[in-house]
């Protein structure tokens, strides 16, 4: 049973656990001697580390993705913490438990499921109501599209990411479209647009052992695979409109905003401008709240995210929570 989880290792323990092997890269020292910089993950974060001694051995034996007996000690390099490695080999899947190395949602995936298929029969528009139904009634994508991360690292990274992430994009999608609704926003199109606008995810990582993306995911990336699977149930679908198609299509290519950040095209149409900065504040609130839990809840400020480039402020927690 796995006992030393990353969340609690500090500077000077000494390892000797079993941890994904979720990257190795090979390097040169300044005296052309082969070294490895490695990443280990569990259920509870990541860690580098670094392998100095038998490196080629080392390499040939082991490979990315496989679970790792790993013994060393904790130090700090650079301002974060290091696993210099005096051993690591690969380990048999068999006696390893899964929810060890996958954290989960917090939110219970078939109630999450439940209120998407409540929000679909609010819904009025009839073809949009029957693409999404084309999906619900695929017991194959609603079984991965509930297990399925929304991301490697950003956000909603975890087993159940990806319906959380949706459901909490629909529900905005709802609220938004009724303030909006004065100058005449598509209800029905931007919530069919937020509920199918990921659903590529399910294909674009692979999330048995650790989060990472596909083969497939990779080479097309989600937007592309999302449009291949919309198009894909349009054909059993009668009578649906050409442009409505294409609008959907539409704000699946567009929803990150820019060609900068992912999308083909950016947003042309209310109903993709307003998915763009729905899917933006979620993933965002979602980021950060994560990166907050994982600080120290004793100091008032976090310590600085590099990609945001700014420090949080916390507040006292301690006090909130009595």
């Amino acid at each position: 049973m796995k006992k030393q989880f990353i969340n609690s290792i500090k500077t000077g323990d000494i390892i000797d656990d079993i941890f994904v092997l979720s990257e190795k890269n090979l390097a040169q020292k300044k005296d052309g001697n082969n070294f490895l910089n490695i990443s280990l993950s569990d259920k509870t974060g990541i860690i580098k580390g670094v392998v100095w001694n038998n490196v080629d051995q080392i390499t040939a034996k082991i490979s990315a993705g496989d679970f790792a007996r790993v013994k060393g000690t904790v130090t700090e390099y650079r301002g974060s913490l290091q696993l210099v490695i005096k051993n690591i080999e690969a380990c048999s899947a068999d006696s390893i438990d899964p929810s060890d190395f996958l954290s989960e949602s917090k939110f219970n995936r078939d109630a999450m499921f439940e209120r998407l298929l409540k929000l679909t029969k609010t819904i009025e528009t009839l073809y949009l109501k029957n693409l999404l139904e084309a999906f619900w009634n695929d017991d194959e994508f609603v079984s991965k599209f509930k297990t399925a991360p929304a991301a490697k690292k950003m956000h909603h990274a975890y087993i159940g990411g990806l319906i959380e992430h949706t459901l909490s994009m629909a529900r905005l999608a709802d609220k938004i479209a009724e303030h909006y609704q004065y100058i005449g926003i598509d209800r029905d199109l931007l919530i069919t647009g937020a509920i199918l606008h990921d659903i590529g995810k399910i294909r674009e990582f692979d999330y048995k052992v650790k989060i990472d993306y596909s083969d497939e995911g990779r080479l097309l990336n989600h937007i592309v695979i999302g449009v291949q699977m919309i198009e894909e149930k349009l054909r059993n679908i009668k009578n649906f409109p050409d442009e409505q198609a294409l609008l959907i299509k539409h704000m699946i290519v567009s929803h990150h905003g820019t060609r900068e950040f992912g999308s083909p095209e950016p947003p042309k149409t209310i109903e993709a401008v307003l998915l763009n900065y729905i899917d933006e504040i979620d993933s965002k609130v979602n980021g950060i709240r994560e990166f907050i839990d994982r600080e120290d809840p004793g100091e008032k400020w976090t310590s600085f995210h590099k990609l945001l480039e700014r420090f949080f402020y916390i507040g006292n927690k301690k006090a909130i929570s009595h």
